[in-house]
């Protein structure tokens, strides 16, 4: 009995093998999709009649249509033999036994007497394994990341390790195909039915990327603050979205080898939200002051300030007030790099030469009018 099912399914199996196949992307395949085998296409609308050929044997003849953004490649035996990245038409050819066809120009009696003895030895199924798999080439959206407490890393703007808890997304691309699945797609996912998609919460190699991502952001925002082409600014971090894939990409490129050793790169990210700890938010604070308060404006503001403090002291404190001011003024020297005016000595009560230079100080701050100075150097001069 055994003997006649293997010698049925050995030539079966091999007539319904002589059809040339029509191989294309399957249905309803999520747009996230990173690698899914060609799937034959035995009826269209009603039409057609293959229907019986082996799973993993690919008939010589066969047509594979490839789309646009997607990549072919060929698998023989579990080895790949073959690859192809633009859109178009391929028709499959091989030396295999099994490939082989009557309506590819193979020959007739020879090759399918061959294919018989060759199946029947292995129990009426072909001894061979041959496979086409669809693999993306487009950017593969949705890939999110995020820290559920603080990362720290070292600003060179504010000189000191600052803190925060971040989350967004990226995108993700192959860009070496062979390597991509070589070294890092699990054998499960080179079946047919099976779909390959980093979304996929069940996907563990998905999830190890993730993990990895996560451990890589410390040093990602550590590489783009410290860049002096980003001008050391964190803070432009969520307006940078090229930059900061760039920082992130070469992270997971020096900690894990994406690109190297997986075919695998971040072109574009989009940071959702930073939480910056409480001490990070305080120098945040001071920084925007600072910057507010630099070049000529600070210098405008202080010196508005200065004569709106000596007015005051003049009204409320006398001589008292107005030193209490100089030292105010003093104390501010160097805050934001403003270019802050000195108070001077106090003059001797009878040196002229000190009271002139006094009053022509003060014209210089707007203190008092042209006629005040020359009233005052009139009187000094005793004329």
């Amino acid at each position: 009995m055994g003997l006649v099912q293997a010698v049925t399914g050995a030539v079966g199996g091999m007539l319904g093998d002589q059809w040339k196949d029509f191989y294309t992307v399957p249905d309803g395949l999520p747009s996230t999709a990173a690698l899914f085998a060609a799937v034959p296409r035995g009826t269209n609308a009603g039409r057609g009649s293959n229907t019986h050929g082996s799973s993993n044997i690919i008939t010589n003849g066969s047509k594979i249509v490839v789309p646009e953004g997607y990549g072919l490649l060929l698998f023989q035996d579990g080895k790949i033999t073959g690859f192809a990245a633009e859109p178009g038409g391929y028709e499959w050819r091989s030396d295999d036994l099994n490939s082989q066809s009557i309506f590819a120009g193979d020959g007739l009696v020879g090759p399918l007497i061959k294919q018989s003895w060759e199946r029947f030895k292995f129990g009426g199924q072909p001894g061979s394994q041959q496979a086409a798999f669809f693999v993306s080439l487009k950017e593969l959206p949705e890939n999110r990341f995020g820290t559920q407490s603080e990362i720290y890393w070292d600003d060179g703007f504010l000189n000191t390790q600052v803190g925060a808890v971040t989350r967004g997304s990226y995108t993700l691309k192959i860009v070496d195909p062979i390597l991509f699945v070589k070294n890092f797609v699990p054998a499960s996912y080179l079946q047919p039915g099976q779909i390959f998609d980093f979304t996929d919460l069940d996907n563990a190699a998905a999830g190890q990327l993730f993990n990895e991502v996560v451990g890589s952001l410390a040093p990602a925002f550590s590489l783009y603050s410290n860049d002096p082409a980003k001008g050391n600014r964190i803070t432009k971090l969520q307006q940078d979205s090229l930059g900061f894939a760039k920082s992130l990409s070469d992270a997971v490129e020096n900690g894990y080898q994406w690109k190297s050793e997986r075919g695998l790169a971040i072109v574009k990210t989009a940071i959702v939200s930073i939480e910056y700890d409480a001490n990070t938010r305080e120098l945040l604070k001071t920084v925007q002051r600072a910057d507010a308060l630099a070049g000529s404006r600070g210098n405008s503001n202080l010196q508005a300030s200065v004569a709106q403090g000596i007015q005051s002291a003049g009204e409320n404190g006398g001589a008292a007030g107005l030193v209490g001011v100089g030292m105010a003024s003093g104390m501010l020297g160097g805050v934001g790099n403003l270019q802050q005016p000195v108070a001077p000595a106090a003059p001797a009560a009878d040196d002229p030469v000190a009271k002139l230079k006094k009053a022509k100080e003060m014209l210089d701050l707007g203190l008092i009018t042209q006629d005040d100075y020359d009233a005052l150097k009139a009187k000094a001069l005793g004329l």
